[in-house]
């Protein structure tokens, strides 16, 4: 019967080795060399095999009496060696290789030992040298399916992650020239054409384009960019030509530091994976000489203690069986496919992760501490109101921009962008600054005084207090009051919507920290929804602020801070884990920083926790199938109850579902999607009205 089942299966193996060498090899993105390479050897290998089973014996009979005698079982075994060894070389070698640099213990020394074994064992016995021919074989099968689907994240990954430019476009001469991007200096002009990687970042001189990041960010919507906009490196345009003057080397920009923070992930290693490596180290060994003591002492207590014979083959049997099974495969692969799956799912949706250390630490995040400017609010400044105006509110504007007209000041620049026309400096004169104040100045020889309640009370002009929280710019026009304006810090769309899915996410409590007025930060807390908020706080204050958090937090609850600035960057190293914002952040806080937001949505951090749980759950899910399976079936071996197939099974079998459920890992669901989990299904359909009436 078993025989027939391995017919079968060999049969399949065929088959299906076949059309995989026919279209996915035909594909781009299907095998490499060396698998189509393998998956060759396997179709020969498993073809041989079907074939040596249906070899009349009296084939080899024939050969004992026209030959020599037992030359029918040589000529079996050479046709059968040769099968083992097109299938089984590389093994040997890699466990040849292994016992000459003194690393003995891996999966190739124990999968060769008991191939090696059981060959042995039929040559002794004259029997069937299928079972470890099909163990060899089935291995192999396993290894392929592993190689190839870790291959396939990978290539996944390095498809989101296809930001590298080859070029930059240099018009010199009326022409453009392609240049690497190494070469182009900071303040040089480059050319983006449609369809073209935006190389460097920095600024738009001249033109107009929809811009696709979704390799960036993963969001989908275009971007628009015109003349005067910040671009960054890694954008596609989409639409139109644009001329940029770049304002960082390559090396500094935001791609180039993209791929860098991708490529060296891999390298900070997980508690998880950190177990796995050790546990292997110690697990391998114990089992060989498990293996050996089984072969040796149950044998050797039969003859001297039992008075019954030593049945040396049944024990070597059943040891190289444990062997088979003891292969850690699953373990060893999957764990550390299942944290590099993760970072590229999470690369996908435009957040990168440092290392699957911090994937581990952000699924354990139950504090998140945000800085203000820059995190929640859009860190620049913009008209938001315009009151009590006298004169009608662009006539107001137009007077406060032309006063401002010759300072530098954030406050100042806000004004001019709201008028959005061209100064004409020839209408201004008489401009005088008043610090701490704000300015006076003549604009079409009307006096103008523009600025807080302070230069009101010195040109005892009365004025209109504000209701809004925000700078208050108050204007006078020929020594009388002519209304305010606003001019405050924009909340970002989706913050509120951020910190409702933290507390979805689990988060016990959100803290804002900021060096704001009170007023100011209060306001912003509450219409969030923040639990806590620190204002008025410097830098040291803000350390200080969260290592008090940190102290106060429960063991195993860990603290992440959210944060931009260069003022951030010693909070950001604090903190259990540091989030920065990769588009607009400083160099410094993405350096000090964990993990990275690239399109600066804080929404994300939710997205980030989810991600980093739902590849937590699947590095445990596939920690415990392994070691169940693995142990329950190295008892049944150990007994005699499991056979060599049922060693192919608790390895190979086990090893590809382990991986295939890594790569779940890769692929991450949408948080607007009400069908997150079964809890929030029932929820979705009760709230809705769908499920009342059935139950």
């Amino acid at each position: 019967m078993q025989e027939l089942v391995i017919n079968i299966l060999l049969a399949v193996v065929v088959i299906m080795a076949a059309a995989l060498l026919i279209f996915a090899g035909s594909r781009e993105d299907g095998m490499t060399k060396k698998q189509r390479v393998m998956m060759i050897r396997i179709l020969i290998s498993a073809g041989i095999l079907l074939a040596l089973q249906f070899v009349s014996a009296e084939i080899f009979n024939t050969a004992d009496r026209y030959l020599f005698p037992s030359a029918g079982r040589w000529i079996r075994f050479a046709c059968y060696l040769m099968d083992y060894l097109i299938i089984g070389y590389d093994i040997l070698r890699k466990a040849a290789k292994g016992i000459k640099n003194r690393q003995v213990f891996d999966e190739s020394f124990l999968m060769a030992v008991a191939t090696i074994g059981a060959m042995a064992l039929a040559i002794y016995e004259n029997g069937e040298y299928l079972e470890a021919i099909a163990v060899m074989l089935f291995y192999q099968i396993g290894e392929w399916f592993q190689g190839y689907a870790v291959g396939k994240s990978r290539r996944n990954i390095s498809n989101l992650m296809d930001i590298r430019p080859d070029y930059a476009n240099v018009e010199r001469n009326g022409k453009l020239e392609q240049v690497d991007p190494d070469e182009v200096a900071i303040g040089s002009v480059i050319v983006v054409q449609p369809g073209e990687k935006v190389p460097i970042d920095g600024r738009v001189v001249e033109g107009a384009s929809s811009l696709n990041t979704s390799a960036l960010t993963g969001e989908s919507l275009p971007r628009e960019a015109k003349a005067g906009d910040e671009v960054i490196s890694g954008c596609i345009s989409m639409t139109g030509v644009l001329k940029i003057q770049t304002t960082k080397e390559f090396g500094e920009s935001t791609v180039s530091k993209i791929l860098d923070l991708v490529e060296n992930a891999s390298s900070r290693k997980s508690k998880s994976e950190d177990f796995i490596s050790k546990f292997a180290k110690t697990y391998t060994p114990a089992v060989c000489y498990s293996a050996l003591a089984l072969a040796l002492l149950p044998p050797v207590a039969r003859m001297l203690f039992m008075g019954l014979p030593a049945d040396w083959g049944a024990w070597v049997y059943r040891a190289l069986t444990f062997l088979v099974i003891s292969c850690p495969c699953a373990l060893v692969i999957s764990i550390p496919l299942s944290f590099f799956a993760g970072i590229g799912g999470a690369s996908k949706e435009g957040v990168l992760v440092k290392g699957s250390n911090y994937l581990e630490i952000l699924s354990q995040t139950r504090y998140v501490v945000f800085d203000k400017t820059g995190t929640m609010t859009k860190g620049v400044f913009e008209v938001n109101g315009i009151h009590h105006s006298t004169i009608g509110n662009e006539k107001l504007l137009e007077y406060a921009a032309l006063a401002e007209s010759a300072s530098s000041h954030p406050i100042s620049k806000s004004l001019q962008r709201a008028y959005g026309k061209e100064i004409d400096r020839s209408r201004v004169a008489a401009i005088q600054e008043i610090s701490g104040n704000g300015v006076t100045a003549k604009v079409d020889g009307i006096e103008v005084a523009a600025g807080n309640d302070k230069l009101m009370k010195h040109l005892n002009i009365p004025y209109q207090d504000c209701h809004q929280t925000g700078t208050i710019i108050h204007m006078a026009l020929g020594g009388k009051y002519a209304g305010h304006i606003v001019i405050s810090d924009i909340i970002k769309p989706h913050a509120k919507a951020a910190i409702a899915e933290l507390k979805k996410a689990g988060v016990q409590r959100t803290v804002m920290l900021t060096g704001d007025a009170k007023k100011v930060a209060d306001q912003v807390a509450a219409s969030l929804g923040i639990d806590e908020v620190y204002s008025e706080l410097l830098p040291a204050g803000k350390v200080e602020k969260v290592e008090g958090l940190l102290q106060a937090k429960p063991g195993k609850a860990k603290l992440a801070f959210v944060g931009d600035g260069i003022n951030d960057a010693p909070v950001l190293s604090r903190a259990d884990i540091g989030i920065a914002m990769g588009a607009m952040g400083s160099d410094a806080a993405i350096e000090a920083a964990d993990i990275v937001l690239m399109d600066d949505d804080p929404i994300k951090i939710a997205k980030a926790i989810k991600i980093s749980r739902k590849c937590l759950r699947i590095v445990y899910q596939n920690i415990s199938m392994a070691l169940v399976v693995k142990f329950a079936c190295l008892a049944l071996g150990a007994v005699g109850i499991a056979n060599m197939y049922l060693a192919i099974f608790a390895d190979v079998g086990v090893m590809i579902l382990a991986v295939l459920n890594a790569i779940r890992c890769l692929f991450v669901k949408n948080l607007s999607n009400p069908f997150q989990d079964n809890k929030q299904t029932v929820k979705f359909l009760w709230k809705n009205k769908l499920l009342r009436g059935n139950i």
